[in-house]
């Protein structure tokens, strides 16, 4: 177990290196500059302020001292400052990255919850009018645009009905709400975030969980728990399921990139200051130092969810864990 470990963790600070490098090399070959934002539109700033301002910012330096000298602060914890306000990095991320992960996580157990148990009733009655209306769920929240849904809902439970509210996460008078009303307006400015940010996952993974518990129900041992005279329901839910989870448990820890790099979407629509929003406008404005910054954090998320996935297989499976070991 040892050596999967470790053979992970390498593999976790090799992919970590190799993000953040060509995040470094794309993000300088992207047309514009950060000083471009402050100057070009001033007519009071000469050039020699121009050259002065990206000396400070470090940009006169060639390409690979820039990515050792930021390399150099992130070892000791230090993202740098944006170039767009002053704020350190840092504190830019925490106070929009618990957003996200909330929304993140709530969305992977909604995944989880609906997912499996409409994956596992359409692997037990295949070709039944459920299994063919999930089927045709399946290839509609795959073909569907997330923004283009996302606009849909805000029409339809925001304009046309007043059901619920389509901006931001909490009111604006949330500071006089008890913890019960606060907990109520919470709830109604993330339904529709949660929902769009789960539901091509949802799609994706009723499927997949069809597919392996149908794999599974047609092994050997599980017509011998049969002959045996099991109820069906300890056939299905204790034999069959706990041998389709292994894969399931994998796919589930990688759709963590998706629902990631979805935030920038949903979050940008909905107008939440999380992650994502902080991502795209940072991207805008050419914000080098909080751009790595977010995506040294949203990489390292993405590498655990992974990581934590591949453990749980290995505990599940030993094969995996002493085939990675040899």
């Amino acid at each position: 177990m040892l050596s999967f470990l470790g053979y992970r963790l390498f593999r976790f600070f090799i992919s970590l290196v190799g993000v953040t490098v060509i995040t470094f090399g794309i993000m300088h070959l992207a047309p514009g500059d950060p000083t471009d934002l402050q100057t070009t539109m001033n007519p009071r700033v000469s050039a020699q302020a121009k050259d002065n301002l990206r000396k400070l910012y470090g940009l006169d330096q060639p390409l690979h001292v820039q990515y050792a000298r930021w390399v150099k602060r992130v070892a000791a914890l230090d993202f740098g400052t944006s170039f767009v306000d002053g704020q350190t990095v840092v504190r830019k991320i925490t106070q929009r990255m618990p957003i996200t992960i909330v929304i993140n996580l709530l969305a992977l157990t909604l995944i989880f919850l609906i997912a499996l148990p409409i994956g596992v009733y359409s692997a037990t009655h295949p070709y039944s009018t459920f299994d063919k209306a999930a089927t045709v769920f399946v290839f509609v929240g795959f073909a569907t645009p997330t923004f283009w849904l996302a606009l849909l809902m805000m029409i339809l439970f925001g304009v046309i009905l007043g059901w619920l509210p389509i901006s931001g996460y909490q009111s604006l008078d949330v500071g006089g709400m008890t913890f019960v009303e606060r907990l109520g307006d919470w709830t109604s400015h993330l339904l529709l975030p949660v929902f769009i940010s789960a539901f091509g996952g949802l799609a994706g993974l009723s499927r997949y969980a069809r597919a392996e518990m149908l794999e599974v129900i047609r092994q050997d041992y599980i017509r011998t728990a049969r002959a045996k005279g099991l109820s069906e329901r300890v056939v299905v839910y204790k034999h069959a399921l706990r041998n389709a989870l292994i894969p399931i448990i994998t796919i589930l820890g990688l759709s963590v990139p998706g629902l990631i790099g979805g935030s920038v979407i949903f979050e940008t629509i909905f107008a939440i200051d999380g992650m994502g929003r902080l991502f795209y406008q940072s991207v805008l404005s050419r914000d080098y130092p909080t751009i790595m910054g977010v995506t040294v954090l949203g990489t390292v998320l993405t590498l655990i969810g992974n990581l934590l996935a591949d453990l749980s297989y290995a505990v599940a499976n030993p094969t995996v864990r002493l085939h990675r070991g040899k």
